[in-house]
């Protein structure tokens, strides 16, 4: 294992972030499989697995065992962490300006595409190299004004390389779910039957430039632009979703860590036995059929339904109760599936997301992703 420190923006004067990253096998060996969590940084699930997943990676890459490349980086997000306002953690926005540090990525596949103007061929791994080599130059020519961008372009700059990425989060209160694009199913559909992933959501573009889309959508991007080249889409990335906040636990983390080496060994980065592949527990739906249950009004929120439950359209998932006179309004789901995530906080204001449903049918276009 070798570690690297990676000094990020300073916020201030006399302070200093820095972004920690193990690397594992030989530099530059394929595949390369890119693995972070804590970018939305009070979700702890994901950088406790990554320890646990760590310290399997180091025994096994002194038993000669990984053969690919794997650059692990347990916390994402040095920034965010450091945030507290009245003892409470705020690491999922910005301070500074209020952003969300999944979101605003940059898009580099037209910076990517003046790079490449000329240097195409008909060698496919040839084209290969010089697509990763344009992104990692187009997203080192970006600004970066304050630290959020700094850390972004510093994560995106070492992600782009990958052939696979896995962005580990979790929500308030949820099951096991994974984002990805439509074309990535089949490449994640190993890692998400392996964590018991009950909801996959998938889109082209889910608005706002998340992170796992930032490494992957440029290829598709770039594959239409250069038609008639053979230009293979070489990077498949996603968001892994590891429950909810307050799953957290050894057990969970020693369960987590074994389903993302399994999906190591499968793609080919790590020797092994053959892992055996349990029955997927979903089938793959649109994030467009995601549907977010919306608190009308203000109120306390008295939940009915579980994360993991199967619904029907009319069925009540949670009450809204007014605490000044005890009225109850029902919110109903208005599409069949799976309640894959609810809110944490029992008392919501108007317009405040208290659930989401994975639907089959789309529903929703735009900005597909909770805020």
């Amino acid at each position: 294992m070798r570690t690297d420190t990676i000094a990020l923006m300073s916020p201030a004067p006399g302070t200093r972030h820095e972004l920690v990253v193990h690397r594992f096998g030989r530099s530059g060996a394929r595949p390369l499989v890119y693995i972070q969590a804590g970018l939305h940084a009070d979700e702890l699930p994901g950088p406790l697995a990554l320890q646990v997943l760590r310290s399997r990676l180091a025994e096994l890459e002194a038993r000669g065992m990984v053969t690919g490349e794997v650059i692990l980086v347990p916390l994402a997000n040095p920034v965010g962490l450091a945030q507290r306002v009245l003892g409470s953690a705020i690491g999922r926005f910005d301070l500074a300006d209020g952003g969300n540090f999944n979101r605003g990525f940059p898009a580099l596949a037209d910076e990517a595409a003046r790079f490449l103007k000329g240097r195409l061929g008909r060698d496919a791994d040839a084209n290969v190299a010089a697509v990763r080599a344009a992104l990692v130059e187009a997203v080192s020519r970006r600004d970066a004004v304050t630290p959020a961008d700094d850390l972004k372009r510093t994560l995106l700059s070492l992600a782009l390389p990958a052939d696979m990425v896995i962005d580990v989060h979790c929500d308030s209160e949820a099951v096991v779910h994974l984002y990805t694009m439509p074309d990535s199913v089949a490449a994640f559909a190993p890692l998400a039957a392996l964590a018991g992933a009950q909801a996959v959501l998938t889109a082209d573009e889910s608005g706002d430039d998340p992170f796992d889309e930032a490494c992957s959508a440029p290829w598709h991007r770039l594959a239409a632009r250069f038609d008639g080249v053979p230009l293979p889409v070489s990077c498949d990335a996603c968001t892994l979703e590891l429950r909810g906040e307050r799953d957290v636990s050894d057990d969970l983390a020693v369960a987590d860590a074994a389903a993302l080496l399994d999906a190591l060994v499968l793609r080919g980065a790590v020797t092994g036995p053959r892992p055996v592949v349990p029955a997927a527990a979903c089938r793959p739906t649109p994030l467009a059929g995601s549907e977010p249950v919306v608190a009308p009004h203000a109120g306390i929120v008295v939940f009915r339904r579980q994360p993991g439950d199967v619904v029907s359209p009319g069925d009540v998932i949670a009450d809204l109760v007014d605490p000044v006179d005890g009225a109850r309004t029902p919110l109903a789901s208005r599409t069949a599936g799976v309640l894959y995530a609810r809110a944490s906080a029992r008392f919501a204001h108007p317009g405040r997301r208290l659930a989401k449903i994975a639907g089959a049918e789309p529903r929703r276009s735009g900005k597909l992703l909770s805020p």
